[in-house]
């Protein structure tokens, strides 16, 4: 049986251009147990009630586990605070002040997903800042201060990331969208029936 461990450095290998830099690189720190930045960055519980909810409006539970059946949660606060460094700790909290300023855990379910449809749209701006910052950087002597003073990944495409990864290398998250073929035999195209489950080899 494959462990979490292994399964994440699977995916990696699969998805890698999926994923952003910083979550391949956090993902590194964490299969070598190594902490980016051990100094302090920590979420309030709050904070953690909040990434609870975003997580569970990405991945609802329906006939299916949702985020918070498979501990995403505990997984993205994990991550954050373990494996990331400086510039996605700033920009992760950034947004998790904007959602309490909002007052985004009183609200009700469908103000939620307008919130989040607005925080969604708004990263797209973001992420075109982030990748400017980027080209920047490297083409900069002055790279290591800058990257000091740099916004991270938007707080939207670090919850999004890791609410998928933490779910789909979750046990229950693979064997809910998957099914499982320990010897699938030759590779073949097939015609997946309606509702019918992928296949993980």
């Amino acid at each position: 049986m494959m462990d979490r461990r292994n399964a994440i450095r699977n995916v990696a290998l699969l998805v890698g251009g999926a994923f952003s830099a910083p979550t391949l690189m956090a993902m590194n720190h964490w299969e070598d147990n190594l902490k980016a930045s051990p100094a302090a960055f920590a979420l309030s519980d709050n904070q953690k009630l909040i990434v609870a909810e975003v997580a569970e409006i990405i991945i609802p539970k329906t006939n299916t586990p949702g985020a918070k059946d498979v501990g995403v949660p505990d997984f993205v606060v994990m991550m954050i605070q373990d494996c990331y460094r400086k510039p996605e700790h700033i920009s992760f909290a950034e947004g998790l002040a904007d959602l309490e300023n909002k007052k985004f855990l009183s609200l009700s379910s469908s103000q939620k997903s307008e919130i989040l449809k607005q925080v969604e749209s708004n990263s797209v701006e973001q992420m075109k800042v982030y990748q400017v910052q980027q080209t920047k950087m490297g083409d900069n002597d002055d790279r290591e201060q800058m990257k000091e003073q740099a916004k991270g990944l938007p707080f939207w495409r670090l919850i999004k990331e890791l609410t998928l990864l933490g779910y789909y290398t979750s046990e229950q998250g693979l064997k809910s969208s998957f099914d499982y073929v320990p010897i699938p035999g030759k590779l073949e195209m097939t015609k997946l029936k309606p509702n019918q489950k992928s296949f993980a080899y």
